[in-house]
């Protein structure tokens, strides 16, 4: 097998969703995939591979959070890709690690033989994102409407893509403007996720915790409520990462925020809390966002979610650290 000829790839990147999506791409159509969980190996799934499917499609093996592979999957990984299928991908898909790197031992078993690829979509590219799913999927989306979605629901994709389809299921057949996501959301992005993002990071627990007992009696969309609190997360890292004494006006620009009352209200909130202790934050709103998307409540996760967020940091009136 000459270098890098294998259908083997690692995909490396922040966001789950982002790289599964990137991974089914890669496999394509009209292929029986068999997904597993890194945690969940349990030997001879690399075999699977080479065996012909019962309909004689070809086949692809889809390895998810890789960081959590045991290392005798390793060993069946590296035996495997010394002799690998032509005819059947591998995709292996890993979370970036304390340094932001892809995991060093994949990285040294699949790029002599496949493709080692960062998955990543900035801020700036969401509106674009959008509306090129949007049309993949038979909807138009209005380029302000792109834009009021990321500034309602926050930046998660996965949350996103969930807004979107609830869009093309309330407006079926319908033009979406920034009109009709204000409609489709009022309240929830406007109002109450809002309001619940003030008063978590304001450190006012008695009002994060009547905020979200308001968007769960309410049913919001769990994954939509924690979209805007991750948005807002990654929005008082940056602030916090600028100078202190920066004008309001520079540093909304520098922040990527649209004005500068919020320059000044995220750098107040931002004050509550050492750059560390954001970014332990941002840990914990990964660790939510993945156990949602794989059952757990979200009447037990956002809670406690809220409840780190408002009981960390500097007490509200103190010294700003």
């Amino acid at each position: 097998m000459s270098s890098r000829s294998a259908p083997a790839y690692l995909l490396w990147g922040e966001d789950p969703f982002l790289l599964r999506e990137a991974a089914l791409e890669i496999i394509g159509p009209d292929v029986q995939v068999r997904e597993v969980d890194a945690a969940a190996w349990s030997g001879g799934e690399t075999g699977d591979l080479a065996t012909p499917s019962l309909f004689g499609e070809r086949r692809a093996l889809l390895v998810t959070d890789c960081r959590s592979l045991p290392e005798r999957a390793l060993g069946e990984l590296a035996a495997y890709l010394a002799a690998p299928v032509p005819e059947s991908p591998l995709v292996l898909c890993a979370t970036v690690g304390e340094r932001g790197r892809a995991p060093g031992g994949l990285v040294k078993l699949v790029e002599p033989v496949g493709e080692v690829r960062q998955v990543a979509l900035a801020r700036r590219d969401l509106p674009g994102w959008l509306a090129a799913r949007a049309r993949a999927g038979g909807m138009e989306l209005a380029p302000d409407a792109a834009l009021a979605l990321v500034e309602t629901v926050g930046e998660d994709p996965a949350a996103l893509v969930r807004a979107l389809e609830q869009l093309g299921s309330a407006f079926a057949g319908a033009r979406i403007t920034r009109q009709l996501v204000a409609r489709q959301f009022r309240g929830l992005g406007d109002q109450h996720v809002w309001d619940l993002c003030d008063r978590a990071f304001g450190r006012d627990l008695p009002g994060a915790v009547r905020s979200l007992q308001a968007l769960l009696r309410d049913r919001a969309d769990g994954l939509l409520v924690l979209g805007g609190i991750a948005s807002r997360l990654r929005d008082l890292l940056r602030v916090r990462a600028l100078p202190d004494r920066m004008p309001p006006a520079e540093l909304a620009r520098a922040a990527g925020l649209r004005f500068e009352w919020q320059a000044r209200r995220y750098r107040e909130q931002a004050r509550r809390f050492t750059l560390e202790e954001l970014v332990r934050l941002h840990a914990r709103v990964v660790e939510a966002d993945r156990a949602m998307k794989s059952g757990a409540s979200e009447d037990l996760v956002l809670p406690m979610l809220v409840s780190a967020i408002a009981g960390e940091g500097t007490p509200a009136g103190g010294r700003p650290a």
